[in-house]
């Protein structure tokens, strides 16, 4: 089980849908807002939360995978269709044309 701190459901994996990865076998973790890495409480929870998660075999080690990673900000919501989020355009709107109903900025890092 999960230890409980702070900032803990800051990051989750990505599952939605509409953003491409940088390569097969990225990793892809996701936050709701738009948030910088070099702010050092948002690095060190998604270091922390690699690390919980088994992705990393230390805290040094999520650093070290985080060090490479590429941040993009987004906005997502969810359609009528799916239950994941997916990416839009501010106005809320897939690249499919579809309208989300709520939408949020998005943090995504791929590593």
């Amino acid at each position: 089980m999960k230890d409980s701190r702070v900032g803990q459901s800051l990051w989750e994996e990505w599952y939605g849908l509409g953003y491409d990865e940088s390569h097969p076998n990225s990793m892809i973790f996701y936050t709701v807002e738009h948030v910088s890495l070099d702010e050092d409480v948002v690095l060190r929870a998604l270091a922390s939360c690699l690390q919980r998660d088994g992705i990393a075999d230390s805290l040094l080690d999520g650093f070290n995978m985080l060090s490479k990673a590429s941040v993009t900000h987004i906005y997502a919501g969810i359609t009528d269709t799916d239950s994941e989020l997916t990416v839009c355009d501010s106005e809320g709107y897939t690249e499919y044309g579809d309208l989300v109903e709520e939408i949020k900025k998005v943090t995504l890092v791929d590593f």
